[in-house]
């Protein structure tokens, strides 16, 4: 008697496997998320996760850097515009898109997830992500700093100032996605903001 065919094997997807494994990280933490958790959750053997991942260290670095590092191509992305009202409006708004990804893309907001509390033996994560933040505000205050140099911005402006102003609300907008507001609300106050900051400070006479 014939034996049936079987169907073809699912193709392993790795993205996916990736972003599910990232949301049970951002919930639980490192430490609270255990090799037989994803591999349940990924349908993956121990060996296959290893094979494919080098380990649950290895898997939870690459969620972090994965998606952390959305926030440093926005910002070099935004501060590469020629035009300093369009960077500063670059920088609010993508991000406000970033934030408010759908579920099916992201996996939620590091900075608030149980895995900024946690790291493994190669990665602190919450000095990676502070350092990241660091590296965005030196990348923002030389844009700045350009800005007054060209006479796009006043002489008397002060960049460090302006940038802390920038951060602040960036790190404003993020906590309030986090609390559930939604995107066109976000949108509205990133562009307010935009307005108010550089609608105000044309080119120097």
């Amino acid at each position: 008697m014939p034996q049936p065919k079987r169907g073809r094997p699912r193709a392993f997807d790795r993205d996916r496997a990736l972003l599910d494994a990232a949301r049970l990280f951002w919930r639980r933490g490192y430490s609270g998320t255990s090799t037989r958790d994803l591999t349940a959750l990924l349908g993956l053997s121990t060996s296959s996760l290893y094979g494919t991942f080098g380990s649950k260290a290895g898997l939870f670095e690459e969620a972090v850097r994965t998606y952390a590092e959305r926030y440093r191509e926005i910002y070099q992305q935004a501060l590469a515009t020629t035009d300093f009202r369009a960077a500063v409006e670059r920088v609010l708004v993508d991000s406000v898109h970033e934030f408010t990804r759908p579920d099916d893309e992201h996996p939620g907001c590091l900075l608030s997830s149980a895995a900024m509390a946690d790291s493994t033996g190669t990665l602190d994560t919450s000095a990676y992500f502070a350092e990241l933040q660091h590296s965005n505000e030196r990348a923002l205050k030389a844009r700045v700093e350009r800005a007054v140099q060209e006479g796009e911005l006043p002489a008397d402006t002060d960049a460090e100032a302006l940038t802390g102003l920038i951060q602040s609300l960036w790190h404003g907008l993020s906590a309030r996605a986090n609390l559930g507001t939604d995107r066109e609300s976000l949108l509205a106050t990133a562009r307010l903001a935009h307005e108010l900051i550089c609608g105000r400070r044309g080119p120097a006479a």
